[in-house]
């Protein structure tokens, strides 16, 4: 049901033979046609020094230059105000470039006739159609090499201009985000697909606050003695935590549940590192600092003497999607590999500098986590993509499913769109505690397709028909377990034997155990 549901495709395609359409782009994102993904690309790395071992990106500058108005227009829809400005900045900064190749190009040839007429006088023969080399004939030696060191200098001078200008063309380029699908709502206002599971209440009358108390997993966690915060706090602070006893262990149940449900789809288990390079973060589309300048990675401290060799900066990934992206930078990817497909359980690092309060409570945001992340390199095929993109919302699906959670499924509005995602799907689980924020609902997974904007800037390849192209990367959540772990105590809590169900499908990793119950001091 979910894929049919969702069976429509991206509004990107390949562009063949780099011919150029004559409907507008700006036409085909929003009806939803198919368009062309090798130019569908820039890149947001210019927060992270990126050093000289780093991966080049390779970007479509010229589609920007072409397309101004429809990047303009996209960068607003996603709240990239700062960055809807860069598009008529290009084109003004290209102007400038090409006034200085004029120029240059005038230089060059002079000096070249120099050059010539230096080394071998016979072979720049003149005539009487010919003034500028009848002139450096009559000229002596030494006035034609001051005039080459001069015509040398000034051409060092342009060059250095021109350079200037095209590194700043590609800085702006690079803070520009993907283009946008043309299923994606235009706002902020996601659209509901489906549900998953019956809602636990019979009525739509809310819970009453006594309730709420009791039904809030903080609570819950207190109550059983599963969750310790303060400890926590002494240690290291607001948004960590211990998970205790029935709650480590539904931790390792859910990652290996998760883990069997993703295998047994064919897809691939990878143990990556937790530490990175931070310009390897920033080309998955992930910045040290949001828009409005919070943290948003954790960054290694990096000595003096390091810092003065150049040694690139480390992260702490926020995503094993960052190091399995990463996994296949510098790579050609043979076609028969496509869709390559893979699976990693990690842990996760998330400065999350948001306000605190009621929303961030308990386990609902924090800092450090454990998830089962899906990321697959497909061809670029919007057909191929979209059917790896459905298969992750189907693994999602079967896994939340089966956990007894009610859910809902969203397709996500430009404004919620991530630098790198062309299309993104939540989906969102009843949290009882939460019922006087958006009605209960928060989000639990996600799902995005990247086209090409990852791969370009990893120079990631793939050889298809004897042909080198940027395969496309799709990314989605098998299952975070501080979310999911807070929904499953919520859910399954019992006041009257006060105890919390342990759906069947986690029993096998919790000792046959059917409910999780408070311990008595005798």
């Amino acid at each position: 049901m979910l894929r049919e549901t969702l069976n429509f495709k991206l509004s990107v395609t390949r562009l063949q033979n780099g011919e150029r359409p004559d409907i507008s782009l700006a036409q085909l994102i929003r009806d939803g046609k198919k368009a062309p993904p090798a130019h569908l690309t820039t890149h947001a790395t210019h927060h992270v020094k990126r050093p000289s071992t780093a991966p080049k990106p390779i970007i479509d500058i010229r589609h920007i230059r072409e397309n101004p108005e429809l990047h303009e227009q996209n960068c607003l829809e996603r709240n990239y105000v700062q960055q809807s400005k860069s598009p008529a900045r290009i084109n003004e900064i290209f102007a400038q470039w090409q006034a200085l190749q004029k120029d240059s190009r005038a230089v060059r040839e002079r000096s070249n006739l120099l050059r010539r007429q230096i080394a071998n006088p016979a072979s720049t023969s003149g005539g009487d159609d010919n003034a500028e080399v009848n002139e450096l004939q009559g000229r002596s030696r030494d006035e034609l090499l001051d005039e080459a060191r001069v015509l040398k200098q000034k051409l060092a001078a342009v060059e250095q201009d021109e350079a200037r200008l095209v590194e700043e063309m590609e800085a702006l380029a690079l803070a520009i985000p993907n283009l946008t699908s043309g299923v994606t709502p235009v706002g902020d206002e996601p659209r509901l697909l489906s549900y998953i599971n019956e809602h636990p209440h019979e009525t739509d009358t809310p819970p009453s606050a006594s309730d709420k108390v009791w039904r809030s997993h903080v609570h819950i966690g207190s109550e059983l003695g599963l969750l310790d915060f303060a400890g926590a706090g002494t240690v290291s602070g607001w948004g960590w935590y211990y998970l205790l006893d029935e709650a480590a262990q539904l931790e390792q149940a859910l990652v290996q549940f998760a883990l069997a449900v993703a295998t047994r789809h064919g897809w691939r288990q990878v143990a990556p590192p937790s530490v990175v390079y931070s310009h390897v973060a920033a080309a998955c589309g992930f910045q040290p600092r949001d828009q409005n300048g919070e943290q948003q990675i954790y960054s290694l401290a990096q000595s003096a003497a390091d810092a003065e060799r150049g040694k690139p900066e480390l992260s702490l990934a926020g995503t094993s999607e960052i190091p399995l992206a990463g996994m296949k930078a510098e790579t050609t990817i043979d076609a028969t590999e496509l869709p390559a497909k893979r699976v990693a359980v990690s842990r996760c690092y998330r400065a999350e500098a948001g306000a605190r309060g009621a929303s961030t409570k308990g386990l609902y945001r924090v800092h450090e986590f454990t998830k089962v992340e899906m990321f697959a390199w497909t061809a670029p095929d919007a057909d191929e993509t979209v059917d790896v993109f459905e298969e992750m919302l189907d693994i999602q699906t079967e896994i939340l499913g089966s956990l007894g959670l009610h859910c809902r499924v969203l397709e996500m509005p430009t404004a919620d769109l991530g630098a790198s995602a062309v299309r993104k799907c939540d989906i969102e689980a009843f949290f009882p505690s939460r019922q006087d924020q958006n009605d209960g609902w928060g989000e639990v997974t996600s799902a995005s397709i990247c086209t090409d904007y990852q791969t370009r800037r990893l120079a990631t390849r793939a050889k298809i028909d004897g042909k080198l192209t940027f395969p496309w990367t799709v990314n989605g959540t098998a299952l975070a377990v501080p979310r999911v772990l807070a929904a499953l105590l919520e859910a399954g809590w019992n006041e009257q034997e006060m105890s919390v169900s342990i759906p069947a499908c986690l029993q096998p990793w919790m000792d046959g155990k059917e409910k999780i119950v408070r311990e008595t001091v005798s």
